[in-house]
């Protein structure tokens, strides 16, 4: 399916989220320009949210619903390497869109949380991580999750854009995104279920784009 298509198969299921459609696409180009110019996107949130953004790492960073052939360059590189070894690498490795869950490295959150401040488990890594360029994904129903709106300030000093995915409010966070989905529910439970087609969504177009 082309872009168009992918679209109107989401709202033809969900049709209420035809209220953020136009945030929706600017939000979906966002991705795209990141990627386009080498960027790679930073995705935080908490409790079910964290799981989102775990989520979303994993459609991302291989294949979703198309295969994903290396570069020629990796491949070939691979093999001259290891001719055995490299030649089955190249086999099964699949290319990559370049994304990190600010939530995945247990350690470092642990530290940040004790030596620095709990709020700011994700603006930190952002300082590490963040370029101009890049993107980062904040994800909080709410809208309110002080660690997320602190990300989202952080991430915008460091030059980088920032989506926020949140519910019918925005929040506070909305004052910090440059494009703000905010699904048309301030239920929690409901806001995570708009959430998934939303990002499902967002990595179908990406993929669709690049593969």
């Amino acid at each position: 399916m082309n872009h168009k298509e992918i679209m109107n198969d989401l709202y033809s299921r969900y049709p209420a989220l035809q209220s953020c459609k136009q945030d929706f696409e600017q939000a979906i180009q966002e991705v795209l320009n990141c990627y386009r110019n080498s960027g790679k996107l930073l995705i935080c949130g908490n409790g079910g949210s964290c799981s989102d953004a775990d989520h979303i790492v994993g459609e991302l960073m291989k294949s979703f619903e198309k295969k994903r052939p290396l570069k020629k360059e990796l491949d070939e590189s691979l093999k001259k390497v290891s001719a055995d070894r490299g030649t089955y690498i190249a086999g099964k490795l699949q290319n990559a869109l370049p994304a990190i869950s600010l939530n995945a490295h247990a350690a470092l959150y642990s530290a940040i949380s004790n030596d620095i401040d709990g709020d700011l488990v994700f603006a930190q890594q952002i300082v590490g991580y963040g370029n101009p360029g890049d993107v980062l994904i904040g994800i909080t129903t709410s809208g309110n999750s002080r660690n997320v709106v602190d990300a989202a300030i952080t991430a915008k000093a460091r030059g980088m854009k920032v989506i926020g995915l949140t519910g019918k409010t925005g929040g506070k966070l909305k004052e910090f995104c440059d494009v703000c989905i905010c699904v048309p529910s301030t239920s929690t439970p409901e806001v995570q279920e708009f959430h998934l087609p939303v990002y499902h969504t967002i990595c179908k177009v990406v993929e669709n784009e690049f593969f």
